[in-house]
């Protein structure tokens, strides 16, 4: 898999880098973004996978700039809900989603992997079509903007702001890192942002549909995802 050009290819150097970083900790998701892109220009794109994180970003987005590249990575096995925001969000921002998917369609995937393989190897099939799919797009990228927050799990308690992303081979942004879901959700309600209909549904996390379930009272929010295993990350920001 091919990965993005170094950042140390840029005009900004890693200690440039860095002090940017420790500064923009302490702003607001706004301010990230606007700098991403002043910073980036056509080599900074936002990935969503339309979770209300996205949402919020994608609508902060527009507002600086319509024309920074958004995409997302369609498995072909999306909610239809999922489907419905996408083309919702586009009407309501004037953006235009790009479609980032896998190599394989569903029906070769089965012919060279067997059926049903996320039932029995979900970290391959997220391989095909998430991580791979992603590699690809960020290879013609410097920067890339993400929607994760540091208390949404574990794996993701350490991320910074501003931070490089050693596996692609570029810069990472994460806006909402500091943000909790309280803040998200009244940013949903005080911009009147659209979000996916199966959040008042029981479904915190959204993913692919045979691997996505309701959370009960007392689960985390993650835990929804790939239920009866010990997965929790599909791989994009595993480092």
């Amino acid at each position: 898999m091919s990965v993005a050009a170094p950042f140390l290819a840029s005009e900004t150097t890693v200690v440039d880098l860095a002090a940017e970083a420790a500064e923009l900790e302490t702003e607001d998701p706004e301010t990230v973004l606007r700098w991403a892109v002043d910073e980036f220009g056509p080599d900074l794109a936002l990935a969503t996978g339309f979770g209300v994180e996205g949402c919020v970003l994608v609508a902060m987005l527009a507002k600086i700039s319509r024309g920074t590249r958004i995409f997302y990575l369609d498995t072909d096995l999306l909610f239809p809900e999922t489907y419905a925001l996408r083309d919702q969000l586009e009407a309501r921002y004037g953006v235009r989603f790009e479609r980032r998917s896998a190599r394989l369609s569903l029906s070769e995937q089965a012919v060279e992997y067997g059926d049903r393989l996320w039932e029995r190897q979900p970290d391959l099939c997220c391989k095909l079509r998430k991580v791979e799919p992603l590699g690809e797009m960020l290879s013609g990228l410097r920067a890339w903007v993400t929607a994760i927050r540091r208390d949404q799990s574990s794996g993701r308690a350490g991320i910074r702001v501003v931070e490089r992303d050693e596996k692609y081979g570029l810069v990472k942004i994460n806006p909402l890192a500091s943000w909790s879901s309280i803040n998200v959700w009244n940013y949903i309600v005080k911009y009147d942002v659209p979000y996916n209909l199966l959040h008042d549904r029981g479904y915190p996390s959204i993913g692919c549909v045979p691997c996505t379930t309701p959370v009960q009272i007392g689960e985390t929010s993650r835990a929804g995802r790939w239920r009866g295993t010990d997965k929790t990350e599909c791989g994009i920001h595993q480092k």
